[in-house]
């Protein structure tokens, strides 16, 4: 029997410091630092998130060892996120990690953030059921604050993006809609939270016509933004009024955009196997969408667990066992890279 694989995960891509301890594709440890001063400003702010990653980023990788009962001497590989992501935010990970591995002299692993989101649905852990996990190929639906594509994956390490958002994520639009109803950063989750007691047909927002298998939100958020305004000009009470509805709204027109065009890639693709990834595969609503999409098409469905659905350290490290089966290593000169394909 091989001797076990250990890599230690370094996940900074935007406001969560993340590192996790991956024992060949099984998770150790996956320890997560959220940075709360964000909430003051309605968004992130990269400087500030930045600063944040440089104060926690020692504490969450000696708690992730530490958990993982794993000391640094037993690593094989240190993976990173190299993007895309906010440079301010990466460069931290990015040059914590090339120490470590230097300090160490073991092998760095770069890793695509949207690749980890996809892989994530092959992390392994110690509950007692196994989850099943897609056979290739399938059709993943990636889509965050950042990021709404469809990905075409071939395999663990190959893959190609057959769609994508023309101008804004799904994530970027809830995110929107929360801070033009003036609730609290981070605004997705809250209207996914307000949505479960309102009416999802309340209130009726467009859902554009894009061609081909690509998206966009920008129509929407700005029809979303006269609503509001023309609303509350008529009654200031409004949003408080029909807070739920409004919410359940929303976030209908969003998922609605997602399951139409996911249904128009599987059936382009004649694949039957239907992931979705990234933050926004958190949210209830097109959990709930594409479950019901799989049974009434036949498909094979494969939704991550919530754990793993947003920025976390755990997918980088799944990601990069399987580049360390391949010994696709990174050298010292590597640097973060903003925006990747």
């Amino acid at each position: 029997m091989s001797e076990p694989v250990f890599i230690l995960a370094i996940e900074s891509s935007c406001d969560e410091t993340a590192a996790a301890v991956i024992c060949n594709d099984e998770i150790r440890s996956n320890v997560i630092a959220s940075q709360a001063i964000h909430q003051y400003f309605g968004g992130v702010v990269p400087e500030l998130a930045s600063r944040a990653h440089q104060q926690k980023i020692i504490p969450v990788v000696e708690e992730a060892l530490s958990k993982a009962k794993v000391s640094k001497n037993e690593l094989d590989a240190v993976a990173f996120t190299r993007g895309p992501g906010l440079m301010g935010s990466l460069l931290v990970g990015v040059s914590f990690a090339k120490a470590f591995a230097l300090a160490l002299d073991i092998p760095l692993i770069e890793v695509n953030h949207l690749q980890g989101h996809v892989l994530a649905h092959f992390i392994k852990d110690n509950r007692s059921e196994r989850k099943q996990v897609p056979s290739f190929p399938f059709l993943c639906l990636t889509v965050s604050g950042g990021h709404t594509q469809f990905v075409l994956v071939e395999d663990f390490l190959k893959s190609k993006i057959i769609g994508e958002t023309l101008d804004d994520a799904a994530g970027e639009a809830f995110d929107k809609a929360a801070k033009i109803m003036n609730l609290p950063y981070p605004g997705g989750p809250l209207i996914d939270k307000l949505a479960k007691t309102g009416n999802p047909k309340a209130f009726h927002f467009p859902v554009p016509n894009i061609s081909d298998l690509n998206f966009s939100f920008s129509g929407l958020k700005t029809s979303f933004l006269y609503f509001i305004r023309d609303h509350v000009a008529q009654n200031p009470n409004f949003i408080e009024e029909h807070q739920a509805d409004i919410c359940a709204s929303i976030q209908y027109a969003i998922v609605e955009i997602l399951i139409r065009k996911l249904k128009k890639a599987a059936e382009y693709t004649g694949i039957k196997n239907i992931a979705i990834s990234g933050g926004v595969s958190a949210n209830s609503g097109l959990r709930e969408a594409v479950s019901k999409a799989g049974k009434e098409l036949n498909w094979n469905v494969f939704i991550a667990p919530l754990e793993y659905c947003t920025d976390n350290a755990a997918m980088i490290a799944i990601a990069g066992y399987y580049k360390f089966l391949h010994a696709e290593f990174a050298d010292q000169s590597i640097t973060p890279l903003a925006r990747m394909n």
